[in-house]
């Protein structure tokens, strides 16, 4: 452990916002929020060593959703990485204390399948449910840390959704 905060790295991470036929994004309602906790995300996982982005984050996809990369075209990989800060709180509580935050990369997916190729009760179950939403919601749902790096991905992608 370092002696200060701002030393330690930020975890490299893969997002997806997956948008249906329709432009409503899909959120996942998460199951470890303390204290009844109404936060809602879009999918997304750390990248393992030597993993490429899109890779992670259809592994990611595939693991928290249930759908699989046949049923989702990539169209838009981030402009640049988007950085967020655990709060003071939280760090040293996940990520075994090794990360500051996470810098992501994020991708656009066009859902082709139906809501029944979605599974969220998969082996590590993050979700307690999901929805479809309209990209303008995304920031008001999502934990108040997270709030501009979502404000952020829904203004780069808003032209393509």
């Amino acid at each position: 452990m370092t002696d200060s905060f701002e030393d330690l790295p930020y975890r490299p991470c893969a997002g997806i916002m997956l948008a249906n036929m329709q432009g409503k994004i899909f959120v996942g309602q998460r199951m470890d929020e303390p204290n009844g906790t109404d936060a809602w995300q879009m999918p997304q996982g750390g990248i393992d060593d030597g993993e490429e982005a899109e890779a992670a984050a259809l592994r990611e996809l595939f693991e928290e959703t249930g759908v699989s990369a046949d049923l989702v075209d990539i169209l838009a990989r981030s402009k640049e990485e988007h950085f967020y800060d655990l709060p003071d709180h939280m760090i040293g509580q996940i990520w075994k204390g090794k990360y500051r935050g996470q810098r992501q990369i994020w991708f656009l997916m066009r859902f082709k399948g139906t809501d029944a190729d979605i599974n969220i009760e998969t082996e590590n179950q993050e979700f307690n449910r999901w929805q479809w939403v309209d990209a303008p919601r995304l920031p008001q749902l999502i934990v108040p840390f997270k709030k501009r790096l979502y404000e952020n991905i829904v203004a780069e992608f808003s032209d393509l959704i």
